[in-house]
């Protein structure tokens, strides 16, 4: 009797597995066969076109989005400009290029005096052509004085940075071409926005 039943039992078994006759699916592959036909690339771009602009919503939400956008932006350019940290670009973060910025902002240099006055000069050779030998000369004159300034900035710079951050690995060429471009620049333009007013020392 015990035979017997062993041995229903087993064809019960087989059975249940010919019958099935193939593995047990995976969740995600069943899954995946319920979701249904993936939509045809668009064939035509006006077809693309209307995919677009059924998925993007309607204009409310996309005046919305952009809105959202926009003040995103303005906030983050208002944060960099206000020495953030955080927000500015990776030549301007640190204490130390901090540092640096406070020094030339609190400088009167010359050398940021050549760009308006390169200006008025190549303006006044056009107007006046036979001013042209003098332009020259007193456009080589500025690059003379700019170029003398330009290294008195870097030395006195590295100095400085070497007496508050003695560990600091940031000094050298690097750090005087950068306080050299930053004032070469009109001090309306610079960014971030100069922290100190010119003449306080640092």
């Amino acid at each position: 009797m015990d035979g017997g039943s062993a041995a229903g039992t087993t064809r019960t078994a087989v059975t249940a597995t010919a019958s099935k006759g193939r593995p047990t699916p995976k969740r995600r592959d069943a899954q995946g066969k319920r979701r249904g036909p993936i939509a045809p690339a668009p064939l035509t771009a006006k077809e693309a076109r209307a995919r677009r602009k059924a998925t993007r919503g309607s204009k409310e939400e996309r005046k919305q989005a952009s809105a959202e956008r926009k003040a995103a932006v303005q906030d983050r350019r208002t944060r960099m400009l206000a020495g953030e940290d955080k927000y500015l670009l990776p030549r301007d973060q640190g204490p130390v290029r901090a540092f640096v910025r406070d020094i030339v902002d609190g400088r009167r240099n010359l050398v940021g005096l050549f760009m308006p006055m390169a200006l008025v000069l190549i303006l006044s050779m056009f107007v006046a052509p036979a001013l042209q030998t003098i332009v020259t000369l007193a456009m080589l004159v500025m690059m003379f004085f700019m170029i003398a300034e330009g290294f008195l900035l870097g030395r006195i710079v590295n100095g400085r940075v070497r007496e508050r951050f003695p560990d600091s690995e940031d000094t050298g060429y690097k750090l005087g071409w950068y306080a050299f471009v930053r004032a070469s620049q009109i001090r309306k333009m610079r960014a971030p926005k100069p922290q100190v007013s010119p003449g306080v020392a640092i």
